[in-house]
């Protein structure tokens, strides 16, 4: 690994922006890390297991999340690695007709590879732990936490699948495009909480985290000129709506709220996300003069290789590191106790070194060999007019489409249902219908490979038309 590593670094090239890479690397692992500290599982008198939250038990660590909640910054650079990517395809394609079924597989294949090997091993592992019964408490924790982080690759899916409709439209209209999903993030909100609209709030699902997409796509053009006037307007905004307004002061999920910035995202979540965009902008320059070194630059190009196994496995091993301590009958004190405090470096490190291990055993699945677009194939002689549209495309943009929103809604599904009770048909509404995990899994792996079928070969070439 270590030479693939350096021949990847020295053959970067000079026009790649590193520092992009540096931020998806950065984001990833503060996510890891606010989990690993936020988790807090312990004992009570009667030596049951308990969960609890950091940042419940100490609400004045709650402002932390607004450096601790930088998934705006992951879905920011998704955005400009989108961008890139769809336009180099359409550039290499002569027919514009498949390229969004090449971009799906392209961009998919590091992300749901190792993604459904997880699935499909906690799948199996579920389905062991209750069928020998395990331990009850820890077992079921763990089989219900296990996969909440798959929200975020649910997520990231829609923002995939949405890139290039929403990319014209920014080449259309530019920051108007992104102002359009301000304006109607907001518009959301109040009709939430001023008109009280049921259900209206989840729209912002979409509005919040695509406005922070679309700045990927500014980003990616060179249109971020002003970072500040981003970051000041955002967290002044942030600020007002936590102070005057309905919205709560964590910019991540707590347990019991009425309101939640996270589930659904709301208005403040968006201007935290920002406040996030302008600030880590503010810093690019010395950034990417730190990241001429090659020590630094091949650190990342390291981390970057593994990254999304990291967070998949994480919560695994933070789960694995208090079974062990279960085991061995060492008291878990209640949280934020001078002795859960001095229990935390041993668990932060314990976790990293299982972390460690576990990318070991799975890194591989997020190195999927390369997407190649299909050679031209241009014919010496006159040719046939294609009969029509479906003779171009042979259907693998609707087919790719078709892919991704099962995939979306599996991973989704799987979020919320989690492993827990799957003997007994535990459910989730998703939307408007309930889902097990069985279904969600089988959506997820299905759509997968309808993505994988109709993105295999690359984008097709323009037809020829016959010579009169």
């Amino acid at each position: 690994m270590a030479s693939d590593v350096r021949v990847l670094a020295e053959n970067t090239p000079a026009t790649r922006d590193r520092y992009m890479d540096l931020l998806r690397v950065a984001s990833l692992g503060t996510v890891v890390l606010g989990h690993w500290l936020m988790a807090a599982v312990s004992t009570d008198a009667a030596g049951q297991v308990q969960l609890g939250n950091l940042l419940a038990e100490v609400p004045q660590l709650q402002l932390l999340t607004w450096a601790w909640q930088i998934m705006p910054v992951f879905f920011f650079v998704g955005g400009f690695s989108h961008a890139l990517s769809y336009r180099s395809l359409e550039r290499k394609s002569e027919d514009g007709s498949s390229v969004y079924a090449a971009f799906l597989r392209a961009r998919l294949q590091r992300l749901l590879r190792p993604t459904m090997v997880f699935i499909l091993v906690w799948g199996a592992a579920a389905l062991i732990l209750q069928l020998i019964g395990g331990s009850p408490h820890l077992a079921d924790i763990t089989l219900r936490l296990i996969t909440q982080p798959l929200w975020f690759i649910g997520i990231y899916l829609a923002m995939v699948a949405f890139t290039p409709p929403l990319l014209k439209l920014h080449e259309r209209y530019g920051w108007g495009a992104f102002g359009g999903l301000v304006a109607a993030a907001a518009a959301v909100d109040l009709l939430r909480f001023a008109a009280g609209v049921p259900y209206v709030e989840f729209l912002n699902f979409a509005f919040v985290w695509l406005a922070v997409h679309q700045l990927g796509f500014l980003r990616a053009d060179g249109r971020l000129r002003l970072p500040s006037l981003l970051a000041a307007p955002g967290v002044l905004g942030a600020s007002a709506l936590v102070a005057f307004g309905p919205y709560p002061l964590s910019m991540v999920g707590m347990p019991g709220e009425k309101v939640s910035n996270m589930a659904p995202p709301t208005f403040a979540l968006l201007c935290h996300g920002l406040w996030l965009v302008g600030a880590v902008e503010l810093v690019r320059r010395p950034a990417a003069r730190w990241l001429r070194q090659p020590k630094v630059w091949r650190t990342v190009v390291a981390a970057n290789g593994i990254s999304m196994t990291a967070f998949l496995w994480h919560l695994t091993a933070m789960l694995g590191v208090y079974g062990v301590l279960l085991g061995l009958d060492v008291t878990l004190p209640a949280p934020a106790t001078a002795a859960w405090w001095a229990q935390v470096p041993v668990r932060l490190l314990a976790a990293a070194v299982l972390t460690a291990v576990l990318v070991a055993a799975f890194r591989g699945f997020e190195r999927p060999a390369a997407v190649r677009p299909a050679p031209s194939r241009r014919p010496s002689g006159p040719s046939p007019r294609p009969a029509g549209p479906s003779a171009r495309t042979g259907g693998s943009g609707p087919l790719a489409a078709l892919g991704i929103t099962l995939c979306l809604f599996g991973v989704l599904g799987l979020s919320m249902v989690g492993y827990g009770d799957l003997l007994e048909g535990h459910s989730a509404m998703l939307i408007a219908f309930r889902i097990t995990a069985p279904v969600a899994v089988a959506m997820a792996l299905g759509g997968w490979l309808l993505v994988e079928r109709a993105g295999r070969g690359g984008a097709p070439t323009r037809p020829v038309r016959a010579v009169s």
